[in-house]
């Protein structure tokens, strides 16, 4: 059973910064990633990272602003958001999975709102 939980979200101003961490547990995956979910609009891939952590992927629209790090003995995974606008505040969710963009695992989210 793999479980992922999230921690870190919250409210921010914008051009603030957070970091979001993801808690895994269960049996180890290939990648581990990050999607959001703004109301009203369909879930959007943002980041993602295989075990190792020598590879990184990042969508268009956050990067040079979000990294995707990893911490292998914490089994712990994290999205660091900086120069944070409005159109961030989403539910932002970890996942994990043999892919990418369709990963088979999902954790139940947490709330980010970035205040103008």
């Amino acid at each position: 059973q793999v479980q992922l939980v999230e921690s870190g979200g919250g409210l921010v101003q914008a051009g603030g910064s957070l970091r979001l961490s993801c808690a895994a547990s269960g049996r180890t995956l290939t990648y581990y990633g990050w999607f959001r979910q703004a109301p009203g609009k369909e879930r959007e891939f943002l980041a993602a990272i295989n075990w190792s952590g020598s590879r990184t992927y990042y969508a268009d629209s956050v990067k040079g602003r979000f990294t995707i790090s990893r911490d292998s003995a914490k089994n712990t995974v994290y999205l660091q958001m900086n120069s944070l606008k409005p159109g961030d505040t989403a539910l932002y969710y970890c996942t994990a999975g043999a892919r990418i963009y369709e990963p088979d695992y999902w954790g139940q989210g947490t709330q980010v709102t970035v205040s103008s």
